[in-house]
């Protein structure tokens, strides 16, 4: 540990900066965490551990360690300086019940405490609080032990001297509070994916986590330890799959270096399937909706590598009427890009897109002068990147007619839609809901038990392409997925990017994958959900995209029916119908939706007053990314690896 993490006289009460209090938070907590849901849970544990990341991004901290408590407590502790315990001037307490109790207090205020932050509003550990039925502030500082508890963000007693001790660093237990929260159970996965991340984020730091919850055989708790030597050249080689994709270079380009006073690391790899996977982070926020950084990326590559490639006389292969557009550099390219920013401009607090200007120019000129050197340097490689990019660009150019009929298709009047759709009668978009069935014969059910007047019935004809393993103008030639783009009314291009999906006509809000509950049916759900991740993810990041969960089991005795969607439904089912006895319960598996006729399908799986819908949602798009290449790629192994590791337990299409 360095002589400056050992000092902590500079960040003391003075540094806390106090802008207003905490009432609202409760009454209006979507406003200050995104929703109540389980992203709002998770949320929470990401607001604590990014005041540790931020102590470590300062220099203070090397080890993050988070515990899921047995009740769903979350404990998380830090071995940095310590949240200040000694009076805040102004308001003549305690620091630590300051930054606990009351919002917009922090030293993420006060510039001298921290350069850069990812907790830029001041309101993580006191929304915490707030949002928590009990929680539990420990400081290790100069030697003791301080401690204060709380409930729903009201201190039970003052900060106190508790014992002494020669460790140091902040301690925070938390429960959510289940009068606020839909769900309280944390996933595992869910909280070690965004630790995996910041441990590529923020290489050198160790980021562990344990779950108290469950037990393995041999008395140990299932756990992970997160560290990272080589940053985002590791998190680009963990997206690759460790070069389970097949790479046009040996290393991934690494770009490092300093611009306007803003740090820049960018790391990317070319390799040969067809999608376009950027990852950037500001702050260690993932920025999924892009931003300045994100357009000073695209900007700063594509006009380098014209002026390489015409400079070297590559693009001779080019026909005449072939033009290379942005796009076409960055197809089969995987890219991290993380800024770290004094003071960013976000939109809300959500933090999905940047907006401080300055950040496009100085990650254009990085990038610019980077490439420019390492192009230079490796001209094999230099070469096979312009190749792709030729390659790239006649491809595109044959799917601009197989992609201008699914424009031409998308029109907002019945005749331009496709046969088999069956639409529904209302025209807002934020009342109408889209069905795709798998097969003509559950469409047929479906279209006869639905609520015409909301309710659209597209069939799908057997199994959509899988884009994953094709070029983009062989999904747009696709029959199936020109009708999918012209049921949603949706179409390709936006003013800010050419292969965006506009979504200024989208016929309807809810877009629901319904199919059978069977393999070939989950297999059909991953194939619709990777069409929506790779081509249309506008539609999932506004909540747009459902699975319907269409029932297991009718359990029937006499004139009772009682349908399950699990095992154990099943067998409770039985236990009320029949004290667990099968004899004498007629139990009908349905294997497909055909089997169950309109008005079942209809009280089921369609009824809103009664059906599943599992709101698909994207936690963190780095994994999603590498779970669906992984699933729907070329490479067995590592498929054959996760569906024994998580089939036994979960719904990998999920």
């Amino acid at each position: 540990m360095s002589e400056e993490i050992k000092h902590s006289e500079d960040y003391s009460a003075s540094n806390i900066t106090v802008l207003e209090g905490l009432e609202a938070v409760r009454m209006r907590p979507a406003m200050y965490i995104g929703d109540v849901n389980e992203r709002g849970l998770h949320h929470l544990v990401s607001e604590v551990v990014d005041n540790s990341i931020d102590e470590a991004m300062a220099g203070f901290c090397d080890t993050v360690d988070v515990t899921i408590l047995e009740d769903n407590s979350i404990c998380v502790e830090d071995n940095g300086r310590g949240i200040p315990v000694d009076m805040h001037e102004k308001e003549h307490r305690s620091a630590l019940e300051v930054v606990m109790t009351v919002l917009h207090a922090g030293g993420k205020f006060n510039k001298n405490s921290y350069k850069v932050s990812g907790g830029l509003h001041g309101v993580g550990v006191s929304c915490v609080n707030a949002l928590s039925d009990h929680m539990t502030a420990e400081v290790f500082r100069d030697g003791k032990i301080y401690r204060q508890e709380y409930s729903k963000g009201l201190p039970l007693y003052p900060v106190k001297e508790v014992g002494t001790t020669d460790k140091r660093g902040t301690k925070i237990t938390f429960h959510p509070d289940a009068t606020i929260f839909t769900v309280t159970e944390y996933k595992y996965d869910t909280l070690a994916n965004r630790l995996r991340d910041l441990s590529y984020l923020n290489k050198g730091i160790k980021l562990n986590i344990t779950d108290l919850r469950t037990t393995n055989e041999d008395g140990s708790h299932p756990g992970d330890k997160f560290f990272s030597a080589n940053g985002l050249v590791d998190f680009i080689n963990y997206l690759d799959m460790d070069g389970n994709r097949e790479h046009l270079m040996p290393e991934p380009i690494y770009i490092e270096g300093t611009r306007n006073n803003i740090p820049i690391e960018i790391a990317m790899q070319y390799n040969t399937s067809f999608n376009e996977r950027l990852h950037s982070y500001v702050n260690n926020i993932n920025t999924h909706e892009g931003g300045t950084h994100l357009e000073g990326f695209r900007r700063g590559l594509t006009t380098t590598l014209k002026a390489y490639a015409d400079k070297a006389g590559l693009l001779s292969k080019l026909k005449k009427d072939v033009e290379i557009e942005g796009n076409d550099f960055r197809e089969g390219l995987t890219a991290v890009i993380s800024v770290k920013v004094a003071e960013p401009q976000f939109e809300g607090q959500t933090k999905t897109k940047l907006g401080n200007n300055e950040v496009r120019g100085a990650v254009a000129s990085a990038v610019s002068e980077m490439l420019e050197n390492y192009l230079e340097e490796h001209p094999k490689e230099a070469k096979m990147i312009v190749d792709k990019v030729v390659l790239a660009a006649t491809a595109r150019q044959a799917a601009r007619k197989a992609r201008e009929m699914v424009q031409r298709g998308s029109v907002f009047n019945s005749a331009g839609l496709p046969g088999k759709l069956a639409d529904c009668s209302d025209r807002d978009p934020a009342k109408c809901e889209i069905y795709f069935v798998e097969g003509d014969s559950a469409g047929g059910s479906a279209k006869s038990g639905r609520d015409r007047h909301f309710q659209a019935i597209l069939p799908l004809r057997g199994k959509i392409l899988n884009v994953e393993k094709a070029q983009r103008h062989r999904a747009f030639e696709s029959e199936e997925i020109k009708n999918i783009y012209t049921a949603l009314g949706v179409t390709i291009g936006t003013a800010e990017d050419s292969q965006a999906l506009n979504m200024e006509k989208l016929r309807y809000h809810k877009v629901i994958v319904m199919t059978d509950a069977d393999v070939d049916g989950s297999h059909i759900d991953t194939l619709m959900l990777t069409f929506f991740f790779r081509y249309m993810p506008e539609l999932i990041e506004n909540g747009y995209v459902y699975l319907a969960t269409p029932p297991l089991y009718l359990v029937r005795k006499g004139k009772r029916n009682v349908y399950c969607w699990t095992e154990e439904e099943r067998i409770q089912a039985l236990m009320e119908l029949n004290n667990g006895e099968e004899k004498g319960v007629h139990v009908q598996r349905y294997k497909g939706l055909g089997e169950m006729n309109p008005e079942q399908l209809w009280e089921t799986t369609m009824d809103p007053e009664n059906r599943q819908l599992r709101q698909v949602t994207i936690e963190n798009a780095a994994s999603a990314d590498r779970v669906f290449s992984m699933l729907m790629g070329d490479d067995v192994p590592p498929r054959r690896e996760f569906i024994e590791q998580n089939a036994t337990y979960a719904n990998i299409d999920a």
